[in-house]
């Protein structure tokens, strides 16, 4: 067996947010004086830390955006969570099926991928392995994160497999030879999706997370290049 730990993304692979994130970020954003819609902040800022973006969209305006500018967009999120959000189809049996490690390395604030979490029903599958960007230097698409996760999990990164729907995400995974599984199943990814991710670098694409026990099992039966 060539895997030790499987890592999930959060947004987009174990919970269905990222329309509503979007949707959140883009009034802010909006509010702020830098209009945009939520389709552009999902072709933008996809797979990208909160702080990356900020830094992004400063750099843009020539100027900082307020304090609370995160607290704002979490309290927007959030709100939403409860109604709206829903688990990827699948996930939870996906997971229960792994027979291995795993662990989360989202982008997200620690309370946003708890609340997530919690409201999608998987938080009690994953916890207490869930490891956020605000604990790193980086976030995606450097791979400070997925390192850190490794470390944590005492994994070797070459014998980990990523789960991710964002070119950011397979990019940070991949710069530190993590193996990737590009998931474009969420209410939010385009027909352009797969190929995107596979052309970051994902071995594998994948839609329906019914593949994913398979799909894992397949790479562990494959001997690690190098």
């Amino acid at each position: 067996m060539t895997i030790d730990l499987v890592i999930f993304d959060c947004d987009g692979v174990l919970v269905d947010s990222e329309v509503i994130s979007c949707r959140a970020h883009a009034e802010t954003l909006t509010r702020h004086g830098y209009p945009i819609t939520p389709d552009g902040v999902l072709k933008r800022f996809l797979g990208v830390s909160d702080r990356e973006a900020r830094r992004m969209v400063e750099t843009e305006l020539g100027r900082k955006l307020p304090d609370d500018f995160e607290a704002e967009i979490k309290r927007a999120t959030l709100g939403c969570y409860a109604e709206d959000l829903n688990a990827i189809a699948h996930v939870g049996d996906a997971i229960a099926a792994l027979g291995m490690p795993k662990c989360v390395a989202s982008s997200g604030a620690p309370e946003k991928i708890r609340h997530g979490l919690s409201c999608a029903g998987l938080y009690g599958q994953l916890a207490p392995h869930i490891f956020s960007a605000v604990q790193v230097k980086r976030g995606k698409p450097a791979p400070d994160l997925f390192l850190f996760a490794a470390e944590q999990m005492k994994a070797r990164p070459e014998r980990c497999v990523v789960i991710e729907d964002s070119v950011p995400g397979v990019t940070g995974a991949r710069a530190v030879g993590m193996r990737v599984l590009g998931f474009y199943g969420g209410s939010h990814c385009t027909v352009e999706q797969a190929a995107e991710l596979a052309a970051a670098g994902a071995a594998v694409t994948f839609g329906d997370m019914r593949q994913l026990p398979g799909l894992i099992a397949e790479f562990g039966a494959t001997p690690v290049a190098g």
